[in-house]
């Protein structure tokens, strides 16, 4: 029986994790899941023609959980080969939302830790309930995240707080996210999905072409220094010129108008 929901909403669609007697815990069959989830709807992606490819996407889960970390059970009694293999599962997984051709905002709703921690980091941002908590406890456990949290976290919230939060195990709530840059923004828990629906509405209506390539540079230009960033910057931005899109859309500005993008 599949744990993952994929719902389609025209351009937009939502991917939950429905696992919540298990809070959503992560072993590999949800990894598997999950990236079968994404890798469709990358590939729906890649057909312009398409009124519903994908332009943004959200990830959620059930009930009272985003996703409460690994499934401890699965992974108490792993060799360290099966262990390397559930890790490379969940930075594969990591890797595919990180290159998916459309923005995916994590819509946290409640517990994001250990692995659900590392899941939403690879997310492009991060919408919070108020009754969200974030961490990554492992160490707690006798181990280290395993999905990219040491290298995910670092560069999101600098390596002196990522240090103190991985060595400590701490859980921090959604405000303390917030105000250390892990988190874009806090919600009461009714209003939180209503937010995250209104911010994807908002950047599925814009060029898609557009939004796929500040996704790719912002994401390629974080490991190399700022000229060659730059240099990448300025290869996508001439690459747009040309395209359908680009031409609909200065023409609406022109015209004081909505453009409407085919994403050609």
């Amino acid at each position: 029986m599949s744990v993952v929901e994929v719902r389609r909403d025209g351009q937009l669609a939502t991917v939950t994790i429905c696992r919540p007697e298990k809070l959503n815990a992560l072993d590999p069959n949800v990894l598997g899941e999950l990236r079968a989830a994404f890798e469709g709807l990358a590939h729906a992606a890649t057909d312009p023609s398409s009124s519903e490819a994908p332009r943004a996407v959200i990830l959620t889960g059930e009930g009272k959980a985003f996703i409460a970390g690994a499934d401890i059970s699965a992974m108490a009694e792993m060799s360290p080969a099966r262990a390397k293999a559930f890790a490379d599962g969940g930075h594969a997984l990591g890797a595919l939302l990180e290159g998916a051709p459309f923005p995916i905002i994590a819509a946290v709703n409640g517990f994001a830790l250990g692995g659900g921690c590392e899941i939403a980091l690879a997310c492009d941002f991060i919408y919070a309930s108020e009754k969200a908590k974030f961490g990554q406890p492992e160490v707690k456990l006798g181990v280290i995240p395993g999905f990219g949290g040491t290298q995910r976290l670092a560069r999101r919230v600098g390596v002196g707080k990522a240090r103190e939060l991985v060595y400590t195990g701490d859980m921090i709530g959604a405000e303390e996210a917030r105000a250390i840059g892990l988190v874009n923004a806090v919600f009461p828990a009714d209003e939180l999905m209503p937010k995250v629906l209104e911010a994807a509405r908002k950047i599925a209506s814009m060029g898609p072409l557009a939004v796929a390539a500040a996704k790719r540079v912002l994401l390629r230009g974080e490991d190399v220094p700022l000229p060659a960033a730059n240099e990448l910057e300025a290869t996508a931005f001439a690459s747009l010129f040309g395209s359908a899109d680009q031409r609909e859309g200065m023409k609406a500005f022109v015209e004081k108008r909505p453009a409407t993008f085919k994403g050609a």
